[in-house]
């Protein structure tokens, strides 16, 4: 079982920057392909981003405002993000899977984290 806490969420002004973190207290953690997700309230969840190895992928709706990356030694995958608008209001969820590649479909990822609330006010 694969255990994941997110952290970093909070009430940021629009055009603001936060940096959200998920720690995966697990030795194998960098065999695992990571990816965020969010969902706004009355709306489903969807994709944010994905990280495997050095390579990552982004929604079209926040590329090139948000970037993934991670730290092995730390267990830790981070979600910066940029320029937020109030749209990127949701909670946000970062999730794992042993599955190669870059996966965008929340249904390829196994173990999920409780998500971290993000507000952005206009």
């Amino acid at each position: 079982q694969v255990q994941l806490v997110e952290s970093g969420g909070g009430l940021v002004q629009a055009g603001g920057s936060l940096r959200l973190a998920c720690v995966a207290p697990r030795r194998t953690f960098s065999s695992y392909a990571m990816g965020w997700f969010r969902q706004a309230p009355g709306k489903e969840r969807e994709f944010v981003g994905c990280i495997t190895g050095g390579d990552t992928y982004y929604a079209l709706s926040v590329k090139g405002r948000f970037a993934i990356s991670r730290d092995n030694a730390k267990n830790t995958v981070y979600l910066q993000m940029n320029s937020l608008k109030p749209g990127d209001t949701a909670v946000y969820y970062c999730a794992a899977t042993l599955f190669a590649g870059l996966h965008t479909t929340a249904q390829n990822y196994a173990y999920w984290g409780r998500g971290t609330q993000v507000t952005v006010s206009s």
